[in-house]
């Protein structure tokens, strides 16, 4: 009877302990993903930073996606030359002949680009709303004859590297399809209405002629 009164003893003491007896759980094997930091999109990486983390959700400078766009890399800096020097820099859409699917240039200028500049790309989104939104700066009008008289590169280089309240989209669109972008105001400062071939027969097209 006392042997297994021991037992019950015995066992009775690794279950309290096992359950930390208020003192808190046990250890857990891989604490990093048990105990998850959750972090919210967009949200500013300073926390990052300070814990010794090199992340800012840009691409690596210099490198090309793998079966990336076009295999297209910018060749300047975030500076005051690389500003002066972007406006050098064709697109290269045009100059590998690639047909631009406008309705999908569309779509991206619209889910990125059209909460702050507008629809209608007269720099008047929701988040500005004629002075009224969130955003006391006014976004750039696109149909500004100074905006429309900005080269590509240079629209290309703040879209990669952001502009004064604008900041990068670099982690959200692609090379090809920031040029995408550019192409899709550029049809629109011309008048042009969007596009509307089948989009899988040009996107294949777009495709076959990076490839190539």
């Amino acid at each position: 009877m006392k042997k297994y009164l021991l037992i019950a003893t015995v066992a009775a003491s690794g279950l309290v302990a096992g359950c930390g007896a208020g003192k808190g759980p046990g250890y857990a094997y891989m604490p990093d993903m048990y105990y998850s930091v959750a972090y919210e999109t967009y949200a500013p990486t300073s926390r990052l930073k300070d814990a010794g983390v090199n992340f800012n959700g840009l691409p690596v400078a210099g490198t090309v996606e793998r079966n990336g766009d076009l295999n297209f890399v910018y060749p300047f800096k975030n500076d005051s030359l690389g500003y002066a020097m972007s406006a050098t820099v064709k697109s290269p859409l045009d100059t590998m002949g690639v047909a631009v699917d406008l309705k999908e240039a569309e779509r991206l200028y619209l889910i990125n680009c059209g909460i702050c500049h507008g629809a209608k790309l007269d720099g008047d989104g929701p988040l500005f709303k004629g002075g009224d939104g969130p955003y006391s700066a006014a976004p750039k009008n696109f149909m500004d004859p100074a905006v429309i008289a900005l080269a590509d590169g240079t629209m290309f280089h703040s879209i990669s590297y952001g502009i004064r309240a604008m900041g990068s989209y670099a982690s959200q669109l692609t090379p090809i399809q920031r040029w995408e972008v550019i192409a899709y105001i550029r049809s629109k400062q011309k008048g042009s209405a969007p596009a509307t071939p089948d989009s899988t027969a040009a996107k294949t097209d777009s495709v076959a002629v990076a490839k190539n």
